[in-house]
């Protein structure tokens, strides 16, 4: 079986944590980012590439698929772009649409081949709690909400050449993503902790853990199914 991951948005905050369990896990890791990783590792490797440009990302899987046998995919780049409904901009629609969705196609489509192949593929793709609503989410939680319904579909399509396809929908992480939104160490961040069930705020190992459930090869029976690592509050609610 060919151990090659590809994580995009792996240079930082849940990417990072995604990789890093990964490589301890004898895993080739190929990060899509930005930016380059600051791990060092010799089976980590860089892509730069803005996965918001529909041409450069569709350059960057193709240079992908012709260096590595990819048979584990985890979809984790995203931008949330908060806006109330009457400022909600269709080109911050567009752009997520590109990096939440359709990065999602490009890069599993590259990988199909090689999961065809060795018949075995994980495909994971990250969402989020705000895929069930959320003040200021219009554009974020549409394009997350849509990565449920496109795994399912996958996970029927892809089912027989032995590729799981699921989802982990993180609540919320610390993140410096989610310190643009919450400023640290404020009245804002600990209410927001406290009115969480488990009263706390998630890490970015605390999914780390849940997408390597997803990869693993022993998990062939787990397929089209969503695990929200969110503290609980996918059976609550949830107010910044």
């Amino acid at each position: 079986m060919s151990k090659v991951a590809v994580v995009t948005g792996g240079s930082a905050g849940i990417g990072r944590a995604i990789c890093e369990r990964l490589l301890a896990q004898d895993y080739e890791v190929v990060s899509l980012a930005r930016r380059r990783s600051d791990i060092a590792h010799a089976k980590l490797h860089n892509i730069e590439v803005d996965l918001t440009d529909r041409r450069a990302t569709a350059e960057a899987v193709q240079d992908l698929a012709r260096r590595f046998a990819v048979t584990t995919v985890v979809h984790n780049a995203g931008v949330i772009r908060p806006a109330l409904l009457p400022d909600a901009k269709l080109d911050d629609l567009d752009a997520l649409v590109d990096l939440h969705l359709g990065c999602a196609i490009q890069l599993v489509q590259a990988a199909l081949p090689a999961m065809k192949e060795h018949r075995f593929g994980r495909v994971v793709l990250l969402s989020s709690r705000a895929a069930l609503g959320l003040q200021t989410r219009t554009a974020y939680s549409a394009t997350k909400a849509g990565m449920l319904g496109m795994a399912r579909t996958w996970a029927l399509e892809l089912g027989p050449d032995g590729i799981t396809v699921n989802v982990v929908a993180p609540g919320p992480i610390r993140t410096d993503m989610f310190y643009d939104v919450v400023e640290k160490d404020s009245e804002q961040e600990q209410r927001l902790a406290a009115s969480i069930p488990v009263r706390r705020l998630g890490l970015a190992d605390d999914v780390a853990r849940a997408v390597s459930f997803f990869v693993d090869p022993g998990n062939g029976f787990v397929t089209g199914q969503v695990l929200y690592v969110c503290g609980g509050t996918s059976v609550g609610s949830l107010s910044l």
